[in-house]
């Protein structure tokens, strides 16, 4: 028997367990987190009247909304017409590129005549705009709204996404984390199993570049990732350096030294995850260094990439028979690991034990990373009295399952499954297009994820947009231009990532990164 005829007996065998786990994440907490003391839940008091907000009407109203042009506008714009009709409120939406978008609405929000009254943003985001008082409190709102089902949003999503000192500041709309999508069909026919660790993944690259993979006689491509600037470049950076950089569980973070505050960055772990992602670039297309999101996802619908790593939305855009040449050709798996791991008191990579990699599977660490973590709905303090009724009623609507269980089926939604609902069978996926064994290694492979005790969180300290964005992207894009070596690129980002604790003050970023972990400061 081949080595896939193994693993796919194997997967036949599990793959219900594995949905039962799918279930399971979404029916707990972070593994290994706390964000809420104990009996401290968010829910409605006795003696709230629950009521439904898309009931009330808002004629003459008008709610000004800022997102992200391209995939959430899409979100959007497929509800704006209904929630208008049902409710009588003017929805204006205006967009702008991902790497825009927050200092478009910093900016707004910090004007003395500020535009938006609502924003559908990274949910990583919120504390800088709670920390300059522009968040409405929704805690009240959400407690007295049957209609939202609040207790079937994820409680990953419920307190990373939307809360914060056990209040309740956004709406979730999107789940997000990365996965490994891969070519079932040619691993099957090449007698191969989807990657266990990043050197797999290079092998199996390796192995398929420069074949023609959908048959148009033309070369294709080992691996395909989204790596231009200013969007999620250092998103899939650091989905390969957290396998080698985390592996006590979440508690112990990724990102910083949780006693210091001292980068985790001039190591042999950082030096090697930037070595496999530069390496990858000798099998992607052509300048893929400068390869945008939805370029990366045409060519992988197009059936020119063996591999990439990416979001939910790999799952629904190859389902879609107006674009895809891959509809059942595609399968998920959790993003590779490593064998070694980064002693932090030694500053060495050591290989995995029980020890030093407590939640290995078969001796390789999986750290699975929750790249954004998700896209919520938020309404600004600022905003006038029924304008805010208004909004919070749009994004109620919006995250209602009604609406919401069907987004996250549409890949060009940009919406990733939130919610306990959306994956407790395979109808809702199978009704969308997918065959029932893609439905089930697709939510197989979320479940496997966001269940395992060794999840990376990314980074919701203040500021983490310049520490990711602004310094930890543009080194990267530097070092992939070939600007910077290895040494190079640590030093830079270290002082640089020095620097912005400093002026923020070192101890409260301590404190606010202990928080954010679910530590006590």
């Amino acid at each position: 028997m081949s080595n896939w005829q193994n693993f796919h007996s194997l997967l036949q065998r599990v793959r219900y367990s594995l949905i039962f786990l799918a279930a399971l994440w979404l029916s707990l907490g972070v593994p290994g987190c706390s964000f809420s003391p104990p009996n401290s839940q968010i829910s409605a008091s006795p003696q709230s009247t629950q009521i439904n907000p898309t009931a009330q009407r808002f004629d003459g109203v008008t709610i000004n909304v800022i997102t992200q042009k391209g995939v959430l506008d899409v979100a959007l714009n497929r509800h704006i017409g209904n929630f208008e009709s049902l409710t009588g409120a003017k929805v204006n939406m205006v967009a702008f590129p991902f790497g825009d978008l927050y200092k478009k609405l910093q900016q707004d929000w910090s004007s003395r005549t500020p535009k938006y009254d609502m924003a559908v943003i990274l949910s990583k985001w919120l504390i800088d705009f709670i920390n300059t008082n522009d968040l409405e409190d929704l805690t009240n709102r959400v407690q007295s709204d049957f209609a939202l089902q609040w207790q079937d949003i994820a409680p990953i999503f419920r307190d990373v996404s939307a809360s914060y000192k056990q209040r309740i500041y956004a709406i979730p709309l999107d789940g997000d984390f990365h996965m490994v999508y891969y070519r079932s069909d040619l691993l099957k026919n090449a007698g191969l199993t989807p990657p266990t660790t990043w050197d797999d993944y290079l092998a199996i690259a390796k192995q398929f570049h420069g074949k023609d993979l959908n048959n148009d006689g033309k070369p294709d491509y080992g691996s395909c990732m989204a790596k231009g600037r200013r969007f999620g470049g250092y998103l899939l950076f650091t989905s390969i350096a957290s396998s080698f950089l985390q592996s006590q569980g979440t508690t112990q973070g990724g990102f910083f030294d949780l006693e210091t505050m001292k980068p985790l960055v001039e190591n042999p772990a950082f030096a090697k995850a930037l070595n496999i992602y530069k390496k990858t670039m000798q099998y992607g297309p052509p300048n893929e260094a400068n390869l945008g999101i939805f370029e990366e996802r045409r060519l992988f619908t197009s059936g020119r990439c063996a591999l990439t790593l990416e979001w939910g939305d790999i799952g629904t855009l190859a389902i879609n028979p107006a674009t895809s040449k891959v509809i059942d050709k595609v399968g998920a798996v959790v993003t590779p690991g490593s064998t070694q791991v980064l002693d932090r008191k030694t500053g060495t990579l050591v290989a995995c034990d029980k020890f030093t990699c407590p939640y290995a599977i078969a001796g390789v660490n999986h750290a699975p990373f929750t790249a954004f973590v998700g896209w919520a709905g938020v309404v600004h303090a600022k905003a006038a009295p029924t304008v805010k009724d208004a909004a919070y009623a749009f994004l109620s609507y919006m995250s209602q399952p009604a609406q919401a269980n069907v987004d996250v089926t549409i890949g060009k939604t940009g919406a990733n499954p939130y919610r306990i609902s959306q994956v407790k069978t395979i109808d809702t996926w199978v009704k969308a297009g997918m065959s029932p064994d893609a439905a089930n290694n697709y939510l197989s492979a979320m479940g496997v994820s966001l269940n395992t005790p060794n999840i990376v969180l990314d980074l919701r300290i203040p500021h983490n947009q310049q520490y990711q964005l602004e310094v930890l992207d543009a080194v990267l894009a530097d070092f992939l231009a070939g600007k910077l070596t290895t040494e190079e690129v640590m030093q830079q980002i270290e002082h640089k990532w020095e620097q912005i604790t400093n002026q923020v003050g070192r101890e409260s970023q301590r404190a606010a990164y202990r928080a954010s972990l679910g530590l006590t400061p």
